[in-house]
């Protein structure tokens, strides 16, 4: 993932934005804000970003808070949407694995190795979710689409409490 400046204000406001349908995790710490490039004496930025997955709903929205916190800070925005690399949970930040973890859905776990990605692995083993609040992995899915499509529903058989987890892509 690119290094985004956020030596200004409106770059940094951006960098802040919640993601709609998750507000406790930012589009930075989410890894969908690719670029950011400020120009000071034109006031205009482009902003670079990749939807979760192709049909993501909550891309127009993402939009469109990108362009007001550009206004309310004087600039002009020009939102680009990039799809290729295809995003990946690999490119969430450690604080916005937390921030979904303190929130109650269980963050994903790694999906490559750091090389680069390659062709899905097959896994043969149990896939294990810790539960958020009680740190079970005596976990089961309720079902594979959850609040989102990039979460599936589980319930912990340990507390009992049904929580979210945020699918690794």
């Amino acid at each position: 993932m690119p290094t985004l400046s956020t030596e200004s204000p409106v770059a940094e406001a951006i960098s802040r934005i919640p993601d709609p349908e998750i507000p406790v995790i930012t589009i930075a710490d989410l890894g969908i804000l690719r670029d950011l490039e400020v120009d000071e004496d034109a006031r205009a930025l482009v902003v670079t970003i990749t939807p979760t997955y192709s049909g993501c709903p909550a891309m127009a929205a993402i939009t469109d808070r990108i362009t007001w916190e550009a206004e309310a800070h004087g600039y002009r925005a020009e939102v680009r949407t990039q799809l290729s690399p295809a995003w990946t949970t690999d490119w969430m930040t450690e604080e916005g694995r937390a921030a979904l973890e303190g929130f109650g859905i269980a963050p994903p776990g790694p999906v490559s190795d750091g090389e680069g990605r390659g062709p899905v692995a097959v896994q043969l083993q149990r896939h294990v979710v810790s539960c958020p609040q009680c740190g079970s992995d005596d976990t089961t899915e309720i079902a594979h689409f959850g609040s989102t499509a990039c979460k599936a529903l589980r319930r912990c058989n340990a507390c009992g409490e049904p929580f979210d987890e945020f699918k690794a892509i």
